[in-house]
């Protein structure tokens, strides 16, 4: 997707000007400066779409973007990206720790030196930051339960692929993916499987339990970038990749809406997914880095991109739309996976 520079800057004014309790003032300070950038891993179809965004974000914005670095899943590289970063001068990080907790010592020292943070995907547990970038990633749980529910009739047999559970969108996802199945729907078993976001992972903890539970009916992959492929695999073995019309099918939703989901979808072989906005995450990061630069505040309300503002104990967060996918909505053009080439 391509954004004209009018565009771009009306899209700019229309958020720094957006009505509501959403609506940002100006503080002190203000100005320009190098934005420093750490892409949180390669290995991923969904990261590999947003690190295509992020250049063209930053040239409409017209954003001094540094060469990103790239901390390949590990919270350590990101420790030593983000000095690296400051050393070579920049004023404002973008990062998405996958450890939400493990970062909390490396932003108390950003806040020292009074650089502002903000964080893609993921919430830090603790840290400032200046904004969070993110989606409802308890929603996310909560479609996923939902739509499974709702297809196995209340009853069954349903595997969890959890990312990892150091992060807070693992935790959010499963957290209110499982409460949801208590609630709703008593009459299905959960078998969660803390995968650590890895697909290796996926693949033999679901072929394991399709071996234990043939009858299993239903899954929930918590991030199709890493776990679509694995499954798919493991399905495609045991003869259960087949037309949802057909008795031996296992229900499918995911996390991530990238284009590869949504052939899946449109060729039966899995039923959902969540979108997860990633022309958005690298939109609304590089926006809210030069925001942040300029001395811009936020307050917590609705905004004018269909999206909400919290409050969180150690900043604010930016609460994007992720829209539930399935076969009735699979061609929308608005939908980012549609777009991405």
């Amino acid at each position: 997707m391509k954004f004209g520079s009018a565009v771009a800057a009306a899209a700019l004014l229309a958020v720094v000007t957006a009505c509501g309790s959403g609506t940002t003032t100006t503080g002190g300070g203000g100005g320009g400066g190098k934005v420093g950038i750490d892409h949180p891993r390669a290995d991923s179809n969904f990261w590999n779409s947003y690190i295509k965004y992020v250049p063209q974000m930053a040239s409409e914005y017209k954003v001094d973007l540094m060469p990103p670095t790239n901390s390949q899943n590990d919270v350590s590289k990101l420790v030593n990206n983000v000095q690296a970063l400051v050393g070579q001068g920049a004023k404002a990080i973008i990062m998405a720790p996958q450890d939400t907790g493990a970062i909390a010592n490396t932003l108390q020292q950003l806040e020292n030196k009074k650089i502002p943070v903000v964080t893609v995907d993921t919430r830090p547990d603790k840290g400032k930051v200046y904004m969070v970038v993110r989606a409802d990633n308890r929603a996310y749980g909560t479609k996923a339960c939902e739509f499974l529910g709702e297809k196995l009739g209340g009853k069954g047999k349903v595997v969890q692929l959890q990312g990892a559970l150091s992060s807070i969108n693992g935790r959010d996802r499963s957290e209110a993916f499982l409460e949801c199945m208590k609630s709703k729907f008593p009459g299905i078993t959960v078998f969660s499987e803390p995968t650590e976001w890895e697909g290796t992972k996926a693949a033999s903890m679901l072929q394991t339990r399709l071996e234990q539970n043939p009858d299993i009916k239903g899954i929930y992959m918590h991030a199709g970038g890493v776990h679509l492929a694995p499954t798919l695999q493991v399905l495609k073995q045991k003869s259960l990749l087949v037309p949802p019309s057909d008795p031996k099918h296992v229900f499918v939703v995911s996390n991530d809406g990238i284009p590869e989901e949504l052939e899946a979808i449109r060729k039966g072989d899995i039923d959902a997914t969540v979108s997860q906005p990633a022309d958005l995450y690298a939109k609304y990061a590089v926006f809210y880095a030069k925001a942040a630069l300029e001395g811009k505040t936020f307050k917590p309300g609705p905004t004018d991109h269909d999206s909400n503002i919290i409050q969180l104990p150690n900043g604010m967060e930016d609460q994007l739309p992720a829209p539930l996918v399935t076969k009735d909505n699979v061609d929308d053009k608005s939908l980012w996976g549609n777009q991405i080439k």
